[in-house]
């Protein structure tokens, strides 16, 4: 598509995020809530619906939606009352879903995202509210017939609908982004689309820049991953912008994403609330959330990202990009916490995360929880290197190796054994310095004729001759005057 036709229209974006909650047991039934388990072992005669039985309310539900409204600053609403939300489909087998309808737990809350252009927006939260999930219908396994695994269904569900406040798929992608990150610091959800415990349907439509309404929006299902959400938002901006310009009219529908082709597909036309006849369910009494309850939940709040990144930036004077990189994890924001809270230099210890830290994992595919050493002697490494006992590229190269397999030896050990500790004794450097001058004579001659920049060789040579051992800040000034002599 041109550039100049794209540029006449503003996309309009929501999400629909269904997160997948890590309880132990169903919404409404002791069932286990278990990913893995044998096709439809998690199953009793609540979780089928048959005649007679009665659902009874997980309290970790709740406390999981009391979580998250208060990470996203919603009002939590005191009294609700439960709905439910009929139709047909060969995995639900109740024929209808325990969700909330006209009171959900939180709304009016936020999510702050990096914006197209780099800044921090805010994008609102509509509404999250409680349901529990169906069954899964499997395509792929037999030729001729659909399979039905009931394991999933009753499973307790936060549905988190954003208002239409995205703009772009960029901005769609890090919406998305920041919600896993933000249920995964909560513990509530493992955020893994892959699996289906974090699934998100797309909202979409199209209008001209400067209109005042919104277009027709097409809603887009079937992404597994966050990537692929914003592959189909993408397309689907490009699709509708081409309709209205052919003069097509755009149909309100829900379309399938085929991520092999990187198309959308017309599933169905998009239902109306009225099609799901919603009605109060009978079998679970209203439920009522008191401050207190609030309060104790809220006593139980781990550090947010949000929060940490300001920290990081405000506090800490790191980079965005730092800050970015040692909050996207949770459990690397944590090891992080450790170090500091053993040395104050935030930046050497950062960069230790980012760089030694973060390179061993990826290399042997490990998770921070598997690495083996400790975030105090990383503190320790930081430690001795501004104390000048040991350079930040021989801590790098020769000290953190061994670490790796001693992971309880004090760094400090380790270099003196390795007989690592720099010379900062001038006289002991000034014999390095001399012979690095004996040795390159031509280099010397050419340094004095004027080639400044000689001295990044002569620093290097120094290094090989001391065996690293020269403190880089005492050898650079005597080396000067050396070379000035």
């Amino acid at each position: 598509m041109e550039k100049e036709i794209r540029d006449k229209y503003q996309a309009v974006i929501g999400l629909e995020v269904h997160a997948q909650l890590l309880t132990k047991t169903k919404a409404y039934s002791s069932d286990l809530n278990e990913y893995g388990s044998r096709p439809n072992s998690n199953v009793s005669p609540i979780t089928l619906g048959h005649p007679g039985t009665l659902p009874v309310m997980n309290k970790k539900t709740i406390e999981y939606a009391i979580r998250l409204g208060l990470a996203t600053e919603s009002t939590i609403a005191d009294h609700q009352h439960f709905a439910r939300k009929n139709y047909f489909y060969p995995d639900l087998p109740k024929g209808y879903q325990i969700t909330q309808d006209t009171t959900p737990i939180c709304t009016k809350g936020k999510i702050y995202i990096q914006s197209t252009d780099g800044t921090e927006k805010e994008i609102g939260i509509t509404r999250i509210h409680m349901e529990e999930d169906a069954g899964k219908s499997i395509h792929d396994v037999d030729v001729y017939d659909t399979l039905v695994d009931l394991n999933r269904a009753g499973v307790p569900l936060l549905e988190i609908v954003s208002e239409p406040d995205l703009r772009d798929s960029d901005e769609a992608y890090n919406y998305l982004t920041e919600v896993r990150k933000l249920v995964r610091y909560l513990d509530i959800c493992d955020g893994n689309m892959e699996e289906g415990s974090l699934r998100c349907d797309a909202n979409i439509s199209v209008m001209l820049k400067g209109s005042k309404e919104f277009g027709t929006k097409v809603e887009v299902k079937n992404m597994n991953s966050i990537r692929n959400v914003q592959r189909a938002i993408e397309f689907e901006i490009t699709r509708q912008i081409e309709m209205i310009e052919k003069g097509e009219t755009i149909s309100q529908e829900t379309r399938s994403f085929d991520a092999l082709k990187g198309i959308t597909i017309s599933m169905r036309t998009k239902e109306a609330a009225n099609d799901y006849r919603y009605f109060p369910e009978p079998d679970l009494p209203p439920l009522y959330v008191s401050q207190e309850q609030i309060n104790e939940v809220k006593a139980t709040m781990p550090s947010l990202p949000r929060d940490l990144f300001l920290k990081y930036t405000k506090e800490f004077g790191l980079s965005d990009y730092d800050a970015r990189n040692l909050t996207d994890s949770k459990e690397i924001a944590l090891y992080y916490e450790e170090i500091i809270s053993s040395t104050k230099n935030f930046k050497g210890a950062a960069n230790w995360v980012m760089g030694a830290v973060k390179s061993h994992l990826n290399q042997f595919g490990i998770e921070i929880k598997d690495f083996p050493v400790p975030a105090k002697a990383i503190a320790r490494l930081v430690q001795i290197i501004d104390e000048g006992k040991i350079s930040a590229s021989i801590a790098n190269q020769k000290v953190f190796p061994v670490l790796l397999e001693k992971p309880n030896t004090d760094p400090l050990t380790i270099a003196e054994e390795l007989n690592l500790i720099q010379e900062s004794d001038s006289s002991s450097i000034q014999g390095f310095i001399d012979e690095v001058l004996r040795q390159h004579p031509n280099e010397v001659e050419r340094y004095r004729s004027g080639e400044k920049q000689l001295v990044g060789f002569f620093m290097g040579q120094l290094m090989r001759v001391s065996g690293g051992k020269a403190d880089p800040k005492a050898a650079n000034g005597l080396l000067r005057k050396s070379l000035e002599g």
